[in-house]
């Protein structure tokens, strides 16, 4: 429904005769270092624990396949659907969730820490791609579907409210269908591969999730072409994606033709997203948010790897707030004097920029005598 067609950009650019503004956006994201870094930051398990679970790359690969399905099928602009799915997580800390959590801890007194603020804060300011100015100079649409990543905000954290303040991102009202499409697909994404993550990783077994509604039919539908465990589990990822995805499909056509917008902005006004599942679907979906919660998130291999992981990165903030001179030339001259703001903005962003690699390599370097500087 965007047809190619933008508010524009910050910073004017020449157009492109052979992309849409919403390419290059694309293209822009896909050529970041941030974008890059992706490979070595966790999704669930930490890259060294194996090479075939998701990390935040794949992650972010699998949501954007799966957004530009839905947006080809509903005809959105499938060139932003995919750019915003690309770009959602570019914000994430090392050692995913429990790395923002050490972090926010750490950084506490100076606002904590948002992966989804981060992510904006990438694009708009940490880049530097161009000579003539800072971020990667995003177009007005791509930028307001990361703010509103999560829908409208009330609250907005500090780097999207700053901007917002000097370039309205209509932050209360809904956000795109091609925004709508990309969260909705992060959410199919994430518990379709964690699904799969959690059986291959032995947490769980088959049996235990018979029970789950929809799930449990997909499962036994599965189990009848194969005997195989691995060609069991692939089987039923596939089918669970398909099944979520054909559903939303069929619930957000009758919310559109219901609505029958003319324009983008007839979405944003809506009260509600016009993206979603059926009743049947989101319950069973919240079925397996539940269960993937218990057996899997707060699984007692992941607990103690969590402990470690926040462990990190809240040594790492902690200290270098207090001890900036310990930061690389470049980021103490970025920090200025210990625990202040600026301090705690330059901490922030060398911490969250971080792989797993490089976070466990410089806790290493910092609390380990033995460990060169």
């Amino acid at each position: 429904m965007q047809e190619g067609e933008s508010r524009g950009r910050v910073h004017d650019q020449a157009r492109s005769d052979e992309r849409s503004p919403f390419q290059r956006d694309r293209d822009r994201v896909v050529h970041s270092s941030a974008f890059r870094k992706l490979q070595y930051k966790t999704q669930v398990f930490i890259n060294r624990e194996g090479d075939f679970y998701r990390t935040r790359l794949t992650h972010s690969l699998e949501v954007a396949q799966i957004a530009r399905a839905i947006a080809r099928a509903l005809r959105f602009d499938e060139d932003l659907t995919e750019c915003l799915a690309l770009a959602h997580d570019l914000g994430h800390p090392p050692f995913g969730h429990a790395g923002e959590t050490g972090l926010d801890e750490a950084l506490k007194e100076f606002g904590g820490f948002d992966h989804n603020d981060q992510s904006f804060r990438v694009v708009t300011q940490l880049e530097q791609r161009y000579a003539a100015f800072d971020g990667l100079n995003l177009t007005w649409e791509s930028l307001e579907g990361l703010a509103k990543h999560n829908g409208p905000l009330k609250n907005p954290p500090p780097t999207i409210a700053a901007f917002n303040e000097a370039h309205d991102l209509d932050l209360a009202r809904q956000t795109s269908g091609e925004a709508q499409i990309a969260a909705f697909s992060d959410d199919i994404a994430y518990n379709t591969h964690d699904l799969d993550d959690g059986l291959r990783a032995g947490l769980f077994a088959f049996e235990d999730i018979l029970e789950l509604p929809v799930i449990g039919d997909l499962l036994r539908d599965a189990r009848k072409l194969t005997d195989q465990p691995q060609r069991i589990r692939a089987e039923l990822s596939r089918r669970v994606i398909n099944c979520l995805v054909h559903d939303t499909l069929a619930e957000s056509g009758r919310r559109l033709a219901a609505l029958a917008p003319t324009s983008c902005a007839d979405i944003r006004a809506h009260a509600g997203a016009v993206i979603g599942f059926s009743e049947e679907i989101r319950q069973a979906n919240i079925a397996l948010k539940r269960f993937l919660m218990a057996r899997m998130y707060r699984h007692w291999k992941l607990n103690r790897m969590n402990y470690k992981c926040s462990h990190v990165t809240r040594t790492l903030g902690s200290l270098l707030l207090k001890r900036p001179e310990l930061l690389p030339d470049d980021w103490r001259a970025r920090a200025g004097k210990p625990e202040t703001p600026q301090a705690a903005a330059a901490v922030r962003d060398y911490v969250a920029g971080m792989t797993d690699r490089y976070a466990q390599d410089e806790f290493s370097r910092l609390t380990d005598p033995s460990v060169p500087a």
